[in-house]
Parts: C-alpha cells; structure tokens; sequence
C-alpha cells in the first residue's frame, strides 16, 4: 500500500493543488517567530514589502533567531526555512538544494543566487559551491531564503531560489558587544561589534573548530564595516566586508552504514587535504528619499576572492587555484501612482577570473589504465573575461484594495571570452598523449561564447483579511552554464555547447502573519529544461530534465508569555523526465527520483519561560530518507536528532546560552552518497557541548 506522502507526491499537478488548497483551508497553525515577526521583506521584490503581500514562499530568520541557535556553520539558520536544506560537508563546506535534490559539481552553485545586502557575492558564470562560508551570518541582521526562481528581478542564478544576508545598519549595533563561546572539539569563537561614530560601525568574528575528525580543524575569520548617512535628499550606505578561512579538509568513509562506526565516524583518510580561501568585498548604495511619485537607486559593487584546496577527492590529488575580480552597478527608478507601481532597472557585471589545476606527482593507487590518464603537471590554466547585463521592469496592480496584480520581465545577457595559457587538447602539459585513449583532461582552444535569456513573472495576490493572504505566482528561473562546465572539459570533448538551465515553476500559498499566531503553507510543480550533466563519455551536455513538485509550511504559536512553538516541513518529490547513460557508469532513468531529494524535512522547537531570565528551548530536525544514485539502487535511510538549549538573561546587558547538539548521541550522516560501487558518508558531530557569554548595550534603534 502506497503511504500518504507517496500518494501526495505521485499526484498530477491538478489534483496535486487540489489537495493543496484544501490543506490551505483547513491549517491551523503558524510561522515561527524568529522568521515573522520584521514583516518587512527585501529579497523578493528588491524593496522592502510588507510580508503578506509578497506574492511567494519567502522566510525571514532574524538576528534573535540566529543568536539563540549559535549555529556552528550556514547550514542551521538555512535548514530553519523549509523547503531548504543544506548539507554540512567537512568544515565550512556545505552543498544546498532549495526545492531541488541536494545538488552537486560544477554548476551545482550556480542553480542558487546568494546574496549580501542585495549583490550577488559572485559574478555570474563563477560562483563556488562553499561560498556562503565567505558571508558574517553570524552577526547578520537578517537572512532571507527565497524559494521558487526569481531571475525576473535578478537574473543569473536565481534558478531554484536565493538566499540573501543582510547586515545591520551602524545605528542597529550596540555601543559595543561582545561574545565568547566555547565547546566541544575545541571549538571557540569571539564575536565583537559596536559603533565607530555617529555614521560608522563594525563587526568581526573569529572562529577555530578543532573538528571531531582527524586533522580536520578549522580557523576562520569574517568582518565588516558598515557606514550610513543622509546624502543629497537620500540616503548613503556602505560596506567593506572580508573573510578569511583556513580548513584541514576530511573527506569521505567508505564502506555500507560506515557512518555508523565510532572509529570510522571520526577517521580521516585524507590528513594533507586543505582549503583556504579569502575574500573581501566593498560596496555603495546610495537611495533617493522617495516623493509621493518617484525614486531611484544607484548602487555599486567591487568583489575579490582566492581559494586554495587540494582535490582530495580525484585520483593524483591535484591542487586547484582559483580566484576573480569583479565590479557590478545596480540602477533602480521607481514609480507611484495612485494604484499602481512601477521599478524599472539595470544591473552590469564585469570581471576577470582565472582557474589553475596543478599535480605535483604520478598518479598512484589505482589501475594503470587510469594512472596513464592523469599526468603529474598542469591540466588546466585559463582566464574569463566576462561581460553580464540584465534589463527588467516589474509593476503592481492594486485592482482593489483587496487584489493585487503584480508582472515582472527580464532579459539577459552574459557573454564569456575564454583565454587557454595552455596547448589546447586532451594532452598533457607537454602536447604528449596519454596512454589508455588520451589524457583525462581536456582543454579547449581560445573562444568566447554568448547567452541571451529572457525571464517573466506573474502573480495574483488577495487579501483575505488584514492579517491573512492568498496568492498564486507563476514564474521563470534561469542559470548559465558554469565557466567550468564549459572550459575544463574531460576526455575527448572539445566544445561544450550548453544552453542556459531553465526552470518554470507554478504555486500557490496562503499565509497569515501575527504576533502571537502566524503561518505559511505553499505548494508548487515545476519542470526543468536543458539540464546539464556528464554523460557516459563524460561529456558536459545539457538535455536533461526533471520534475519538482512538493509542499511546504511553517508556523508558530504563542499561546501565552510563556511559551513559544513553531515547526516548519516540506514533503517533496524530485523525479527524473529522460533516460540517458551518464558518467561513472550510473544510469538515469525516467521517472527515477534525482539522488539526494530528502523525501520530506521537517524541524520543531518549543521554548518555556521559566522565569528570572530563564528559557529552556528543545529543538528536533528530522531528515527523511533519500537515493544516495541515479539509478535508485541505493538508499541512506534519514535520522532525526534532538538538541537542547537553556538561555539566561542575567541582566539587561549580560547573558549566556548553553546548547546541546544531538542531545541523543545519535550516529548519523550530513551527507551519503554511492560513487564507484561504494558507499561514501560524510558522518555528522556526535553529541556536543556549547556555553556562550555574551555582553550587549543598548542600540538605537532595533535590529
């Protein structure tokens, strides 16, 4: 017999948001706190909007919430918001899936906009799969997870959705703050922010993880300055920011419910693998006071950025060198009238990006045929000069003063110029051909190539009551393929002629916004064209396609001062629509479920006053189970886990937190996948230990 949530996700769409909107009608619950309480949302339309009339699946986490949960990587804040879900990997690494399977390679991050403080933290065509590690979500004012694509408004990469940080103004910073926390692994970290003068304000943390693994400990450091003033008739904002991260990497153990095994969890076979990456990032955004009629925006951008790691994870471990510079500009105009509301704008991005692979000795430990293939030597050495603008205009209808019609459209264009420093060809560094068919790497010959995209949105909007919305959006997202999908090429390929991944999404939700009860339930279907992926020749192409249909919710509940309850969850399915022999030997099947799509994720918490500055909090996350290959041959089975906090505000100024993570000691895997005819896990923390002090005055305003 079919189970409920097999039921709910083999629907067709119709009936699928049939059930949906009878769900809607019938939830009684609500939106956690911590994520509703600012109804003030800036990702989805990139202005500030009330929360129940944005016309999608949007959740805010706040700086209280980020503060009482004291995550130790991206990962805890985002998994919060359903729908989304990270997988912590070694360190700072993490993989993402925002209404999508848990996606990996190349182009993996570019399925995903990430964000700080509105600008891309990447230009396009160069993004890394661990760049979040590069953002202060410790010290953010706000993270925003915006589910469903949104290149109508911001182009390139906001295909599966986006994730936007976004700091404090200095007049939101204490005069000074600080905090020190220790733990389990030896982990500690220092945090420490204020205000610099009346317009100026900073904030820096720094962080060392022993790690629970062998030689895999991790120092880190990130910080900004922030400065805001009045400005000819506007307003005046700026930000310096920068990150520094220095990782002793831990890769895979192998072997079935390896993750299982206390000595495995902990082992390392890979002690020389490392990461270190910097980057720093400055940028200016000056506002127009709006009239009652019009306003504009002018803001720019400067990105840089180097990372070093070894791949520890392919055969002759090469070192990979990467790095960009970057400038972007943003151009708002706004109009009001009456009834109707009009943006129109302009993005711009230029910049230089270069990628080095290098192996510094003969492949070893592995076949001959596939040791002649990888030569000791560089296989890759190219830069990009890229070129990317985007022209969109999006309008809101207020039919009545309880519809509201809204439309948005964008066309892009991105345009790479490809330099090889190297012979072109699958030889190696020398033009000598490997044995066993030729080398592994290939590189192509000197050529640029251009992409032009065009993206629309539509959504209708009611207001059921003031407190309550209900919508239904329909809306295109798009990504470009990747530099390296195009330009590091393997075996006999010689040009990739990829076309841009598109996703076209429909869905529904209804959503209630309060301070004591508040909720949000969505449903979507969509399809994917021109998915790109590594066939059995270990080609880059890009003519795959895949379904995604699933729900969503999250509420919160105050049901006096003393307790506060709130739980999030997303039941999905995420299925193959072609057939086709891809890379490794795996085989993709139509109407197989894509590896790596947990089948539902849910996460509760309840908080209890006790009084005199006491709270205890009790949290659980449940991860469901998931196909760990394409061909659904293999399966990881989910866990749950339990954590705890006790919260106390000893004074107005002083407080600390004690945290216990996996309160049951339960053995689990963050990530398991089945590569090679072997199982591979990347086994999560066991139980541990967090006391955090911390010391606050008052700000000027809030937060």
């Amino acid at each position: 017999m079919m189970s409920r949530i097999d039921i709910l996700t083999t629907m067709k769409p119709t009936a699928f948001f049939l059930l949906a909107f009878a769900t809607l009608s019938m939830c009684a619950a609500t939106v956690r706190s911590a994520e509703t309480l600012d109804s003030l949302i800036v990702t989805s339309s990139r202005q500030p909007q009330d929360i129940l009339e944005v016309p999608q699946s949007v959740t805010r986490i706040d700086q209280q919430f980020v503060d009482e949960l004291g995550a130790k990587h991206y990962s805890e804040a985002i998994n919060a918001a359903p729908g989304a879900y990270v997988q912590r990997n070694s360190g700072q690494e993490g993989l993402i899936a925002i209404r999508s399977p848990v996606l990996s390679g190349a182009g993996a991050c570019g399925a995903f906009l990430l964000l700080e403080d509105g600008f891309a933290l990447r230009p396009p065509g160069f993004c890394n799969v661990n760049e979040l590690f590069e953002t202060n979500m410790e010290q953010a004012r706000a993270i925003e997870v915006t589910r469903g694509p949104g290149s109508a408004l911001y182009g390139a990469n906001a295909l599966h959705g986006a994730i936007q940080v976004l700091g404090p103004d200095p007049a939101q910073l204490p005069a000074l703050g600080a905090s020190l926390e220790a733990g389990s692994n030896e982990f500690r970290r220092a945090k420490i922010d204020g205000r610099l003068g009346e317009d100026w304000g900073a904030y820096v943390v720094t962080t060392h993880d022993g790690g629970f693994r062998f030689h895999s400990a991790t120092n880190e450091a990130k910080g900004n300055v922030r400065y805001l003033r009045s400005l000819d008739h506007g307003t005046l904002r700026g930000n310096l920011a920068f990150s520094t991260l220095d990782q002793q990497t831990a890769g895979f153990i192998q072997g079935f419910d390896a993750y299982r095994s206390a000595s495995l969890r902990e082992s390392n076979t890979n002690p020389e693998a490392f990461r270190r990456a910097h980057s720093a990032r400055g940028s200016l955004d000056w506002r127009q006071d709006i009239s009652d009629t019009q306003g504009i925006e002018a803001r720019a951008i400067v990105r840089w950025s180097r990372m070093n790691f070894l791949q520890h994870f392919l055969l002759g471990e090469p070192l990979e060198r990467n790095g960009q510079h970057s400038a972007g500009i943003q151009l708002q105009w706004h109009d009001y009238a009456a009834r109707l509301r009009t943006t129109v704008g302009l993005d711009a991005d230029v910049a230089r990006s270069f990628l080095i692979e290098f192996q510094s000795s003969p492949t070893t430990g592995a076949s001959p045929a596939a040791i002649a293939i990888r030569p000791a030597g560089y296989h890759y050495n190219y830069t990009i000069n890229t070129f990317a603008a985007g022209l969109y205009a999006r309008t809101e209808w207020r039919i009545t003063d309880q519809w509201l019609a809204s439309a948005a459209a964008r066309a892009d264009t991105i345009d790479y110029r490809y330099d090889n420093l190297m012979l072109s060809g699958n030889t190696d560094q020398n033009g000598i051909t490997c044995g066993a068919g030729g080398c592994l790497y290939s590189r192509p010959a000197d050529r640029s190539d251009h992409f032009n995209v065009a993206s629309p949105q539509v959504s209708l909007l009611y207001r059921v009551t003031p407190l309550t919305s209900a919508y239904v959006t329909a809306s295109r997202g798009f990504r470009p393929p990747e530099s390296t999908e195009l330009y590091r090429l393997q075996k006999q390929q010689q040009i990739a002629d990829l076309r841009p991944e598109r996703l076209d999404m429909v869905e529904i939700g209804l959503r209630r916004s309060a301070a004591n009860w508040s909720y949000s339930v969505a449903a979507y279907t969509g399809r994917k064209d021109h998915y790109i992926f590594r066939d059995a020749s270990g080609f880059n192409i890009s003519n795959g396609v895949t379904k995604h249909q699933g729900f969503e919710f999250e509420t919160s509940w105050r049901p006096s001062d003393s307790w506060n309850l709130s739980a999030a969850g997303t039941v999905a399915r995420h299925v193959y629509d072609f057939s086709r022999a891809a890379d490794q030997g795996e085989k993709i099947v139509d109407g197989n479920q894509v590896d790596t799509a947990p089948s539902h994720l849910y996460n509760a918490n309840a908080t209890y006053v006790v009084g005199h500055g006491l709270a205890a909090t009790l949290t659980w996350t449940a991860v469901g189970s998931y196909y760990v290959d394409a061909a659904n041959s293999g399966t990881y089975p989910g866990h749950q886990l339990l954590g705890a906090r006790l919260a106390w505000a000893a004074t107005p100024a002083w407080s600390a937190d004690l945290r216990i993570d996996n309160l049951l000691d339960r053995a689990y895997a963050d990530r398991a996948d089945l590569a090679f005819g072997s199982y591979r896990y990347l086994p999560g923390r066991s139980r541990s230990v967090f006391l955090d002090v911390r010391y606050r005055s008052a700000t000027s305003e809030p937060r």
